[in-house]
């Protein structure tokens, strides 16, 4: 695949990393304005329960805000909460224990910005992937943007589009089968150093 433009999002969806598997290079858009309700603040995992939201609260000006500019709400320990229900979820999936240190600071080191956080999220996860691709950020909005293929509409939560993923080991799944597309934290505590393996095999139209 060529080069992607993407938005960055909290710990994105497999989709999005099978897309950024298969890219050439990864253009972060960092120009548009923020939306609501979107995958920049959410994150998805499997619990007990069935699909878990996890949710960075932002502080909210009463007027449009450019996703650069966005400040995330540290009022209430949102970090710890997050990482206690990444423990709890995973703590007995296979690849938790190996990969919990180098994840950890992210739920630890205070967050200023929330497009900084996603960033520096996004090359923890290559790291641990051992996925090398190049990225840029964008220098302003383009609506059609050239060049690029397009798929800033992966961040939408609402209505997104459903992706036919193959099937792996979820801890859960006896309890409520298995969950497609969730955060790619699901997919790399339960497959490990295949995680990256898992994403270039998959055949899905983007």
């Amino acid at each position: 695949m060529e080069s992607i433009l993407v938005h960055p999002t909290y710990f994105p969806s497999i989709a999005q990393m099978v897309a950024v598997a298969k890219a050439e290079k990864v253009v972060f858009e960092v120009s548009g304005n923020y939306q609501k309700q979107t995958y920049r603040t959410r994150a998805y995992i499997a619990h007990s329960n069935g699909k878990l939201l996890l949710n960075v609260p932002i502080k909210h000006t009463g007027k449009r805000q450019k996703t650069k500019d966005v400040q995330v709400e540290n009022e209430f320990p949102w970090q710890s909460q997050h990482w206690k229900s990444l423990q709890t979820a995973y703590r007995t999936s296979p690849f938790f224990e190996f990969y919990e240190d180098e994840l950890y600071p992210l739920f630890k080191t205070p967050v200023s910005k929330l497009l900084d956080h996603n960033i520096r999220i996004f090359h923890v996860l290559c790291e641990l992937l051992e996925l090398e691709i190049p990225t840029e950020q964008t220098d302003e909005y383009f609506k059609k943007p050239e060049e690029v293929k397009n798929l800033r509409y992966l961040a939408k939560a609402k209505n997104e589009k459903q992706f036919q993923l193959s099937p792996y080991k979820q801890v859960f799944e006896a309890n409520h089968g298995f969950l497609s597309n969730l955060s790619i934290l699901d997919l790399l505590f339960n497959e490990g150093p295949n995680t990256l393996n898992y994403l270039q095999q998959q055949e899905i139209e983007f």
